[in-house]
């Protein structure tokens, strides 16, 4: 996995928009502020895929392979919580995610339950690679080098969390269906990153 990322995780994604290289600089003005929204962001990760196992109870694939990544997820919490302790800072409040909620617009919302579930499992993909696009940019450009080696393993971590779920509509829906759907997704984030503000205090 670690030689693959190293190329181009805009093309391993599939993301059609990267992110502004000044979204970095912006982030080491504070850094309990992007520590704090990474926190919520993990946080909101594991309470999402409970979600999905409750309202999906009846998939058996879907429940066993979101329930790991719950685990994990908190886990990831708990690391940038610690992160937080040790240099001294403090978890401060949760702040409205402008570029979650835009995505949650695009979500179809009637129609058959597959088509639901569908656009919640690629929204959460989508999630995860953007992420994962955005720890990539700490990893490599943060001043620090003991957070570049902090947000290394995130990056990695979120790559997998991405093809997870990918593989899981594929498990419950045609293929052509879900890339075509996929496609309109990404699509979709183009017009979100370019419309939202670049900031320094926000993952994405």
């Amino acid at each position: 996995m670690s030689a693959a990322l190293s190329t181009d995780t805009k093309n391993i994604l599939g993301l059609r928009l990267p992110t502004d290289p000044r979204w970095v600089d912006l982030t080491t003005i504070s850094l309990e502020a992007i520590l704090t929204d990474h926190a919520y962001c993990e946080q909101k990760a594991a309470l999402t895929c409970i979600s999905l196992i409750q309202r999906y109870s009846d998939k058996v694939e879907l429940v066993a392979a979101l329930a790991p990544i719950v685990t994990e997820e908190w886990g990831h919490f708990r690391l940038v919580l610690a992160e937080l302790n040790k240099r001294g800072l403090s978890l401060g409040k949760q702040r409205k995610d402008i570029y979650v909620n835009k995505l949650l617009e695009f979500q179809k919302k009637g129609g058959h339950i597959d088509d639901r579930m569908l656009d919640q499992l690629l929204t959460m993909a989508l999630i995860e690679a953007r992420s994962c696009e955005r720890f990539k940019r700490l990893s490599e450009g943060l001043p620090d080098i003991y957070l570049r080696k902090f947000y290394r393993k995130f990056m990695e971590s979120e790559a997998g969390h991405y093809t997870l779920f990918i593989n899981l509509a594929d498990t419950y829906l045609p293929k052509p269906k879900v890339r075509k759907r996929w496609q309109e997704w990404l699509q979709y984030e183009i017009d979100i990153m370019k419309a939202i503000e670049l900031r320094g205090d926000r993952i994405h």
